[in-house]
């Protein structure tokens, strides 16, 4: 028996600062452990405390009950299984990211994070103190070594444990999804376990954590780089890796192989996940979204639906005369397909009595974005006053085309709580909507087959705020200004890479610049999920105010 260890991994989903909550969670995962004879069970980093948890963790008290929630839930598992778990941890003053080893009632051995992340959304710099690399510690017949995360991402850690004798290694993370980022993870993984030659154990957690998705993926990799086990992306699961050791060190036996989707099914399940999870730690049970008849809006209904269920979301349709009967029909049909409630509320009635009220100070002046703009401020206010009445959260619905070059209106579109395709370029907007349509999988709450009308898909986007308005009057079409974007944003490239892949440098200087003076609009505008490496928010941080254009 003592040439086989099982090691069951939790790839379960906290909430941020539920320290009872998650230690509960723990404890569930300890129970089922022991009762399926493991001689170990995992849990992902900073699992007690939930991540990304930013300035919360500099607060003393919140450090205080953090330190208590690890010992007490040491002494909840003192007869089973060893737990591995991550948490607070103060050495002095320094304050630690740290994943301990609970057993017997005690902290038996505690994993200090060594490489802190100073980079897209991670700051651990500002927060945590470097800890030493530790050494592996010892669960039955197995010497374990844990990198934290980021540790693992280099190779003096994963080194220093091996030769100091770990036979496997246990790595926790907290590492959120981005379009690739499997890939990635894997390609380091593999290097840690062709330089050591030992077994190596990815536990990621699952779950959204307001703009951050945890996408899970946990997996075991043998010696050689063989994959072991592979755990479901973006749901919660419980698996166990069971190891025998030969003449050669340990192996895990061959586990379970997840399907692994392609990315268009990753950004989706994305962006439902980090959707659901933000509005059920917020505590909001019902949303709300204004639905025009345009794809944005048909796309957010649809995540919504499948998130929260039908029955937990209203479509408002606030129609003017510049609303088509197209319009009309299509938001009709898209909430019937899903389920919604659908609502009609106009604004010709409030907007007549605002072009009252300003006539005075408007007079002999021409209309302009003014009176356009001055609808969809109607829209906000009355989709924010029914938020207010009635308890439930407002989406708002821009996708990352327009929240770059700031085409949407601050106070009126871009009113609300959480925006599900902030970070979803409008081209990738419309393949989605053509994947939700063809494709429905057991985590979608709404119905399946077309839920998003062809029309909506096909017909050309408009913002509606004027006669024969098209989005193409003021922007460059969608492909091409999304691929501009791609190299200005994405991969903060220059107007010379612009011109070097085809495009216009005029053309390119003025996103450019649409892009800088939208900023203060981002510095205001609503969180929504990151699905890429360049997200709006953490991963790019630009000053408001900034005369630097490219180019002069």
């Amino acid at each position: 028996m003592a040439d086989r260890f099982r090691l069951t991994l939790a790839q379960f989903n906290p909430t941020l600062g539920d320290l009872a909550g998650n230690a509960a969670r723990a404890l569930d995962a300890w129970r089922e452990g022991r009762e399926a004879g493991a001689d170990m069970v995992a849990l992902p980093e900073m699992f007690l405390t939930g991540y990304n948890p930013q300035d919360l963790v500099l607060r003393p008290a919140f450090q205080v009950e953090a330190i208590e929630a690890v010992r007490r839930l040491a002494r909840d598992c003192t007869d089973g299984p060893a737990l591995g778990v991550g948490g607070l941890w103060l050495e002095g003053t320094a304050l630690h990211n740290a994943w301990f080893v609970l057993k017997g009632g005690e902290i038996a051995a505690t994993a200090l994070k060594h490489h802190l992340p100073n980079y897209a959304v991670f700051d651990e710099k500002r927060t945590f103190a470097s800890g030493p690399v530790s050494g592996p510690y010892v669960v039955g017949a197995m010497r374990l070594g844990s990198p934290v995360c980021e540790d693992a991402w280099f190779e003096d850690v994963a080194e220093t444990l091996a030769e100091t004798g770990a036979e496997a290694l246990v790595v926790p993370n907290g590492s959120p999804y981005a379009r690739g980022k499997r890939d990635v993870r894997l390609n380091h993984m593999v290097s840690r376990v062709v330089e050591t030659g030992l077994p190596l154990v990815y536990l990621n957690m699952v779950g959204g954590q307001d703009d951050q998705v945890f996408d899970g993926g946990s997996f075991v990799l043998n010696p050689g780089g063989g994959l072991a086990l592979q755990m479901p992306l973006f749901d919660e699961a419980l698996a166990h890796a069971d190891f025998i050791r030969g003449p050669e060190g340990w192996r895990a036996e061959q586990g379970g192989l997840a399907h692994i989707p392609d990315t268009l099914e990753q950004d989706y399940h994305a962006m439902v996940l980090g959707l659901g999870d933000y509005m059920r730690k917020a505590g909001f049970p019902r949303a709300l979204l204004g639905l025009s008849g345009g794809i944005d809006s048909a796309l957010v209904a649809a995540i919504a639906a499948d998130a929260l269920g039908p029955e937990a979301v209203r479509a408002v349709m606030l129609p003017s005369e510049y609303t088509s009967a197209a319009s009309l029909e299509d938001a009709q049909a898209a909430a019937a397909r899903l389920g919604l409630r659908y609502d009609t509320v106009p604004i010709g009635p409030a907007r007549a009595a605002v072009t009252e009220t300003l006539a005075p100070l408007f007079e002999g002046l021409a209309p302009d974005l003014t009176e356009e703009n001055i609808q969809s401020r109607l829209r906000g206010l009355l989709l924010m006053a029914l938020s207010n009445k009635f308890g439930e959260m407002l989406l708002t619905t821009g996708n990352k085309s327009e929240v770059a070059v700031g085409y949407a209106t601050i106070y009126g579109d871009m009113a609300g709580g959480y925006n599900p395709i902030k970070d979803l370029y409008k081209t990738r907007v419309f393949e989605i909507s053509r994947w939700r349509n063809a494709n429905h999988r057991p985590w979608m709450k709404a119905p399946a087959g077309e839920v998003i009308p062809a029309r909506i898909i096909s017909k050309p986007p408009s913002a509606e705020l004027r006669a024969d308005q098209k989005d193409s009057d003021s922007l460059p079409d969608y492909d091409r200004l999304d691929a501009m974007l791609e190299i200005l944003v994405d991969r903060d490239g220059s107007i010379a890479d612009c011109v070097a892949a085809g495009f216009d440098a005029r053309e390119a200087q003025r996103v450019e610049r649409l892009i800088y003076l939208s900023e203060y609009k981002r510095f205001q505008s609503a969180p929504g999920p990151r699905l890429s490496s360049r997200a709006f928010w953490l991963d790019r941080r630009y000053p408001i105010v900034n005369r630097w254009r490219d180019g002069g």
